[in-house]
C-alpha cells in the first residue's frame, strides 16, 4: 500500500518553536518544541503520563487548535506546505492517527463499514472504496474480521481494525498513540514488524510509546523525550537509554542492570529475596480463604460459539493472579463473569458461596471491584474528585470515610492537583489512573483490574503497584496484562488463558518457565523474565531489576568468586559451589 501523498522534496514533518496551553489549565502542555521527521523514517516520542504526548500527536493533525481550544504558538508544515489555513479534513487526507483507545475512534457496527468510512467521507467512487477496503484487510492480515460486529472484538482486534480505517485513506505520515497498549506480546511483535514495513514504503511515522524496549528492536531512526511539555532530547534513538531516567522509562533489563549499578541512590529498597508478594490484606480472616469460585463455566454471546470452556477456577484471600493469554482467548469474558456482568451459559461462578445468578451487580460490587480496559467505559462524573466519591455513597459510606477514601486513592494515583478537573478531559494514562482509583475508593475485597499499565508510564505503574499491595483493605488482586513484566513483579500465581480454556494456573516461577507454552498462548519471554530465570537459583523468586542487583551483589560480597573454596567429595569429584 503506497502512501497517498507524492509531495516535494520537503521534510514529511516540521515542527517549529511549538507551544500550546489547554484553555482551561494554568500551564503549557508543550512549550518550544521543534524537530523534523523524513518519509522513511520511525520517531520515537517517549516520557511520563501527562507530559505532552497526546498533546503533540493533536497538533500535528490539526484537532489542535480545531477542536480543542487554547493558546496556540509556533509552525507546523505537511510536506512543506503549514497547516494553519487547512481544514481539518485535508489534513487528515495526509495525516493519519490511531489513538490510545480505538474504541473512541471506531464508529462503524461491523469491521467492513468501519475500513470503508474513511473512504467514503473522502467521496471515492464505490468500487475504489471496496478496492482499498480488500486491500487493506488483506495488508493486516484481519480478512476473516470482515463481517464481525466492531462491538464484540477484543481490545488488540479493536486496535487493529482501527488501524485499517486509517490506512484505507492511505496517509503519507502515520501517528500511533500507544499503538501496543491493547496487544498481547505476539501481536504487539506483529504489529512492530508492520510498523517498520510500512516505513520502508515511504511513510513517515510517529509513535507515542511507554514499551520502548520494544519500540528499539524495529530501529526507529530519532527518539524525541518529553518532560513537562518541554523538549529533553532530540536524536538517534540508540541514545535514548542515556539521558532517559530508567525509573521513568523501562528499558532493557540488561541496560537498567548496567546502569542502576552505579546509581548513587537506587529508587526501591530491595525486597527480601525469598518472600514471594503478599498483600497487606484486612485482619482477620485467613490465607487461602476461596472468595470467588468457578464451577465448569461454559460461556457464549447470544447464539454464538462458546468463549469459555470447561473452567474452574479460585480467587483464594492473598492471591495476586496476572492473568495473561493472547488477544481474543476470553480473558475479560472470564473476569466479567466474576463481577457479575456476564452469567454462565452453563455451570456457575460463587461469590462468597453466592450463586451469582442470584446476584445484583451492586451486591457483587461490595465483594468485587472491576476497573475496565477502557476509561471511557467508566467515567462520567464532572470532576475527579466527585467521580471517585460515587462508588462508596452508593455503598452507603458515611461521609468521613468517603472523604478518607478518596484522599488515599488521590494520594496513591497520583492525582493531586487534578481532582477538580473533569474526568474525560484528561490524558489516557491519567484517565486510566482515575478509573482504577475509583474502584479503590469503594474498599472492595477484592480488586480486579483490566491492562492496568495501559497508558502509564514506568514510575507511575510500579509506584501505585506497590502502594495498593500495601492497602489493608484488598484481600485479593486479579489483573489482566499483555505487560508480562508485570506479572514478573507483582503476581504469586499466573492463569494462562488461551481460547476459552485455562491451560495453566500456578506459581510465576513454574508457569513463566515453560517457553514452549508461552508461545503457544502467543507470550514473549522478555529480558526481564529471562534475567529472572537465569539468576532463580540463587534468589529463589521473581524480582524487579534493581531488587536482583543489589541481591547478587550481597551473594558476590558474601562469597567471592575468585576465592570460593572447592568443595571435594570422598571420590575426589571436584563440585560447583553453591551461591546466593
Amino acid at each position: 500500500m503506497e502512501p497517498g501523498y507524492q509531495g516535494s522534496s520537503a521534510p514529511a514533518l516540521a515542527v517549529e518553536n511549538l507551544s500550546f496551553k489547554y484553555r482551561n489549565r494554568p500551564d503549557y502542555a508543550l512549550r518550544d518544541v521543534s524537530f523534523e521527521l523524513e518519509a522513511g523514517q520511525i520517531m520515537l516520542v517517549a516520557g511520563t503520563s501527562g507530559c505532552g504526548k497526546t498533546t503533540l500527536i493533536r497538533c500535528l493533525n490539526g484537532l489542535i487548535p480545531r477542536s480543542y481550544k487554547g493558546e496556540l504558538e509556533g509552525r507546523i508544515c505537511l510536506h512543506g506546505e503549514e497547516t494553519s489555513d487547512k481544514s481539518l479534513a485535508a489534513i487528515s487526507q495526509i495525516v493519519g492517527t490511531v489513538l490510545q483507545d480505538p474504541e473512541r475512534q471506531i464508529l462503524g457496527s461491523r469491521v467492513v463499514n468501519e475500513v470503508a468510512f474513511g473512504p467514503e467521507n473522502l467521496g471515492l467512487p464505490p468500487a475504489e472504496i471496496t478496492t482499498r477496503v480488500d486491500e487493506t484487510l488483506d495488508y493486516l492480515d484481519i480478512n476473516h474480521l470482515r463481517r464481525r460486529e466492531t462491538f464484540y472484538l477484543s481490545g488488540g482486534e479493536k486496535q487493529k481494525v482501527a488501524l485499517a480505517g486509517i490506512l484505507a485513506m492511505q496517509p503519507s505520515i502515520l501517528l500511533l498513540d500507544e499503538p501496543l497498549a491493547s496487544l498481547d506480546p505476539a501481536s504487539a511483535q506483529e504489529a512492530l514488524r508492520l510498523i517498520r514495513r510500512l516505513a520502508d514504503e515511504g511513510r513517515a511515522i510517529l509513535i507515542v510509546e511507554h514499551r520502548v524496549e520494544d519500540i528499539l528492536k524495529i530501529r526507529p531512526e530519532k527518539a524525541l523525550f518529553l518532560m513537562d511539555g518541554q523538549l529533553q532530547y532530540l536524536g538517534p534513538a540508540a541514545g535514548l537509554e542515556r539521558v532517559v531516567d530508567y525509573h521513568e522509562v523501562k528499558l532493557p533489563a540488561p541496560m537498567i542492570i548496567a546502569r542502576a549499578r552505579h546509581d548513587p541512590a537506587p529508587a526501591y529498597s530491595p525486597a527480601p529475596p525469598l518472600s514471594p508478594p503478599t498483600l497487606g490484606g484486612r485482619k482477620g480472616g485467613q490465607v487461602g480463604e476461596t472468595l470467588v469460585e468457578f464451577e465448569e463455566v461454559d460461556f457464549a454471546y447470544q447464539e454464538g460459539p462458546l468463549v469459555l470452556h470447561d473452567v474452574n477456577l479460585t480467587i483464594n484471600r492473598g492471591d495476586i493472579i496476572a492473568v495473561l493469554g493472547p488477544n481474543g482467548a476470553g480473558k475479560t469474558t472470564l473476569v466479567k463473569h466474576a463481577i457479575g456482568l456476564l452469567k454462565p451459559t452453563a455451570g456457575r461462578v460463587l461469590v462468597e458461596g453466592a450463586d451469582t445468578h442470584e446476584l445484583s451487580v451492586a451486591e457483587v460490587a461490595k465483594t468485587l471491584g472491576y476497573v475496565f480496559q477502557s476509561p471511557s467505559h467508566m467515567l462520567f462524573a464532572p470532576t475527579v474528585r466527585k467521580e471517585l466519591a460515587f462508588g462508596p455513597e452508593n455503598l452507603g459510606y458515611d461521609e468521613a470515610t468517603i472523604d478518607e477514601s478518596v484522599a488515599e486513592a488521590v494520594r496513591i494515583l497520583n492525582l493531586s492537583g487534578l481532582e477538580e478537573y473533569p474526568p474525560l478531559a484528561l490524558s489516557f494514562g491519567q484517565q486510566k489512573r482515575v478509573s482504577i482509583a475509583a474502584i479503590m475508593s469503594m474498599r472492595s475485597r477484592v480488586l480486579v483490574m483490566d491492562e492496568p499499565t495501559a497508558g502509564q508510564d514506568y514510575r507511575n505503574y510500579m509506584v501505585f503497584m506497590d502502594a495498593i499491595l500495601q492497602l489493608p483493605n484488598f484481600e485479593a488482586i486479579l489483573f489482566i496484562t499483555h505487560d508480562l513484566d508485570l506479572a514478573v513483579c507483582y503476581a504469586n500465581r499466573v492463569v494462562l488463558v488461551y481460547e476459552g480454556r485455562i491451560v495453566a494456573d500456578g506459581p510465576p516461577q513454574e508457569v513463566l518457565a515453560q517457553y514452549d507454552l508461552l508461545e503457544r498462548c502467543h507470550i514473549v519471554p522478555t529480558s526481564l523474565l529471562a534475567a529472572n530465570l537465569e539468576r532463580l537459583p540463587r534468589t529463589g523468586r521473581f524480582m524487579r531489576n534493581e531488587p536482583q542487583i543489589a541481591f547478587c551483589d550481597r551473594c558476590a560480597r558474601r562469597r567471592p568468586g575468585h576465592i570460593l573454596a572447592r568443595r571435594v567429595d570422598r571420590g575426589g569429584d571436584e563440585r560447583e559451589p553453591q551461591t546466593g
